[in-house]
């Protein structure tokens, strides 16, 4: 399908983009690309479906490989014209290479089967791609030309011959233009995709789109209506004809230095958008409270302590010790809160893994003022229409929900319903959950207002029969980077 709202043009520092051909509304779905190319990650491998990745407990074992993972039937079916000759090369070779390895494989494969161009609606190809292989660092280049090695062993003898320059092009194009694809969640990155349209979108800080993940579906009885793996270019705001379509490759919640360093670091180029060359809201990440009162060294110490208390809760959660978490986390916010602000990015992160690990224990009540506190300082940082700001809205809500305080648990659900309505659409798994849930919610809330004390007697009574079900464990926070870097 030939794309009519978008058309590639020449920026004058930034190569390529994508700029909109007419007016766009907000929540408006610019395109959606299926993927040319993606794997699961090597670590997630055997909990991750390897065709729609949804991350799921029980997972079907290709019974060739005894390497790919499948919800089903129909899953393993539709992604056996992908997994096809990895399967042979990954049963020859007798284990399977390591995921970019895996990914490069596929991208060469679709290439030899389709052509580099695969639907009228693709803008460039993998060819025309940039690589950036010449602007890495000595330790990357050794790492690239390891895979380039591991890639030789691994594609198959009888196969069409790449020579070493193609090959390192297609892994310098997955180092800085593979997507991060997550779970049904939105929550956990699971794997990585090439989509070559997506790689025409730049970077800004305070971008104008978001990109989701669409997982498809095959559940539908009849095949003609399965829908694909895509990923959906989707409109923050109102653009106008002619605006340049941006999007966001790492998390805003930065202040402007630190992710000028990260983009140099991991997409070589200096971002000049207007947050970061104004420094806008950095204030805010960084606001103490009175700082009349308080000395330089009292926001030194604190802060210093915060970064070595974070990096401490970080292992107790990969360790899954979540009661060794949640006690870091009081021991930090006691000393963060005299001195930071409300908005100071140290203290908003340590409250967002409080609230969720507390979430995750049950201890409902305390997690819900952390929750609520920590979505009040993103809103004022982040776009109003963020998607992330949007997940932890949500999850702020639920949270709240179950805390019993239903009023503000409700109102918190309506406000990430209107972010993700724009961010994923009325169709979007997470949106149609989000709204099951207010649903709910608004029901209780109903008989709240009608006898708040016999709402209260329900739910105690409620709550003793059938205990709330166990959260989603605590995840390594939300996916950060649109793009997956290094």
């Amino acid at each position: 399908m030939t794309l009519v709202t978008v058309e590639v043009f020449d920026t004058e520092k930034k190569g390529r983009g994508l700029r909109a051909t007419k007016d766009l509304a907000a929540g408006q779905v610019v395109f959606a690309e299926p993927s040319f190319a993606a794997v699961v990650f090597d670590s997630l491998s055997p909990q991750v479906c390897h065709s729609c990745f949804r991350r799921q407990e029980k997972l079907h074992r290709c019974a060739q490989c005894r390497f790919a993972h499948y919800c089903d039937r129909t899953c393993q079916r539709a992604g056996w014209e992908e997994h096809k000759q990895e399967c042979t090369a990954i049963k020859k070779r007798g284990k399977a290479p390591n995921e970019n390895v895996r990914l490069a494989a596929r991208i060469l494969w679709r290439i030899e089967k389709s052509g580099s161009i695969i639907s009228d609606g693709q803008l460039t190809t993998v060819e025309q791609l940039q690589d950036h292989v010449t602007d890495m660092a000595p330790n990357d280049l050794k790492e690239l030309k390891v895979n380039v090695h591991d890639f030789l062993n691994y594609w198959p003898h009888n196969g069409q011959k790449h020579g070493v320059d193609s090959i390192s092009h297609i892994f310098g194009v997955i180092n800085c233009n593979g997507f991060t694809l997550s779970d049904q969640r939105g929550l956990q990155a699971v794997g990585v995709g090439l989509f070559p349209n997506l790689c025409l979108v730049n970077h800004n800080c305070w971008p104008n789109c978001t990109v989701i993940l669409n997982h498809g579906n095959q559940m539908a009885l009849n095949a003609l209506f399965h829908t694909q793996r895509r990923i959906e270019l989707r409109t923050l705001e109102k653009i106008s004809e002619g605006d340049e379509l941006t999007v966001s490759y790492i998390d805003f919640l930065n202040v402007s230095s630190d992710r000028q360093r990260i983009l140099r670091q991991q997409y070589f180029f200096d971002c000049t958008c207007q947050h970061c060359t104004e420094h806008l809201k950095d204030d805010l990440m960084m606001a103490v409270k009175d700082s009349n009162k308080k000395s330089d060294q009292d926001v030194k110490e604190v802060t210093e302590f915060s970064v070595k208390t974070l990096e401490k809760i970080e292992q107790a959660r990969i360790e899954g010790n979540y009661e060794e978490v949640g006690k870091l986390c009081r021991q930090c916010l006691e000393q963060q809160e005299p001195v930071l602000g409300d908005t100071n990015l140290y203290l908003l992160r340590v409250l967002s893994v409080a609230s969720e690990v507390l979430s995750y224990r049950h201890d409902f009540s305390e997690a819900a003022g952390y929750a609520r506190r920590m979505v009040e300082g993103h809103m004022k940082l982040y776009h109003p229409n963020n998607a992330q700001l949007g997940m932890a809205t949500m999850r702020a809500g639920v949270t709240l929900w179950q805390a019993g305080q239903i009023e503000a648990g409700h109102s918190m659900l309506c406000k990430a319903n209107g972010i993700l309505m724009i961010t994923h659409g009325p169709s979007h798994s997470i949106t149609k959950d989000l709204e099951a849930i207010r649903l709910q919610a608004e029901m209780e809330l109903q008989m709240f207002q009608q006898n708040e004390a016999a709402y209260y007697s329900l739910r105690e009574a409620a709550l003793k029969r059938q205990p709330i079900s166990n959260l989603a464990e605590p995840l390594e926070d939300n996916i950060r980077k649109l793009f997956r870097g290094k």
